[in-house]
């Protein structure tokens, strides 16, 4: 269906740690030249109210100063994984094509890589072929530990856990308050190179930071180069896709519904697919920003005032 048809399937699993399985068969794909593909091209849009974002208590996790610089001023980092437009244009969500087996050749961009900055993970969400690596690279001056799993059938499974190194070039001890929060340079620590090896028929993982548990980044396995992220207008696109008929499939880390569509590409044909995701509903995670005061580890507020978002004060 296409034309803004809207796309709702059947709930999917989520584990303790909100890890989706999207256990398909994993097709071997040839790599062969392309010179009649089509275009696909579209925009995704959130259907519904934009889920609440999580909330973390900077004076109960290490580094609150150096990593409150962004925070929203009463001492709490904020983490929103849905990034929507005014016009409800879905930002940053993963569309790919399934069912490709043979077609144009992965691109040459090597290695992805994640970066630790002003205690972020970025970007996001990163797209990853399997049985290849990803490096994650430390731009802070406080020290970061990635931490990294799957899904199984017996549940998560860690992929890698490894510390994330500090450049020593940066300053270790801070004097006070201010030194650390003003303090803004970014310096690349030792790179981290880690396979990412899922267990068959699993595409999902997700990368956190066992210091700071408001750190965090997805990555989707794919089994062909066909895929995109979506802009800041939700729109994507797909080029040089081999005549014929496939699933476009989009994927977010937090929606829970299988949100696909077929499309039938002709040669040096163009596509146009709007994909409407219904936003998720209910509680999504057990850290989940409340509409009333935070009451729960006695904050005060002079424990506040400590944590001055001198980068950017986040709202609720």
């Amino acid at each position: 269906m296409l034309g803004g048809a809207k796309m709702r399937g059947k709930s999917g699993i989520v584990t303790g740690l909100v890890i989706l399985a999207l256990a398909s068969p994993v097709l071997a794909y040839e790599e062969i030249s392309v010179s009649d593909g089509g275009t696909i091209t579209g925009v995704v849009k959130l259907d519904g109210q934009v889920p609440k974002p999580k909330g973390y208590n900077l004076v109960t996790l290490p580094d609150p100063h150096y990593c409150g610089r962004i925070s929203d001023g009463q001492g709490w980092r904020i983490l929103q994984p849905f990034q929507v437009g005014s016009g409800g244009e879905f930002r940053e969500v993963v569309v790919y094509l399934e069912g490709v087996e043979k077609g144009k050749a992965f691109s040459g961009g090597g290695v992805p890589q994640i970066e630790a900055k002003d205690c972020l993970f970025l970007p996001f969400t990163t797209v990853v072929r399997n049985d290849q690596s990803v490096t994650v690279v430390n731009m802070d001056p406080v020290m970061h530990d990635i931490q990294a799993y799957e899904t199984s059938h017996l549940g998560a499974r860690v992929l890698f856990n490894v510390p994330l190194p500090m450049n020593p070039q940066h300053p270790r001890n801070f004097k006070d308050r201010s030194e650390a929060g003003l303090y803004h340079k970014h310096m690349a620590g030792a790179p981290m190179k880690q396979l990412v090896n899922l267990t068959k028929g699993r595409r999902i993982f997700v990368m956190q930071c066992g210091f700071h548990a408001y750190m965090e980044s997805w990555g989707v396995a794919v089994n062909n180069p066909y895929y995109s992220k979506t802009d800041d207008e939700g729109r994507f696109t797909l080029t040089d896709v081999p005549p014929g008929t496939y699933k476009l499939v989009v994927w977010h880390p937090y929606v829970r519904t299988t949100n696909e569509q077929v499309v039938t590409v002709t040669a040096k044909g163009t596509v146009e697919a709007t994909m409407v995701i219904s936003a998720p509903t209910g509680r999504l995670y057990a850290n989940e920003v409340l509409d009333h005061a935070y009451v729960r580890y006695n904050v005060t507020e002079e424990e506040q005032k400590e944590i001055d978002p001198m980068i950017e004060k986040q709202p609720h």
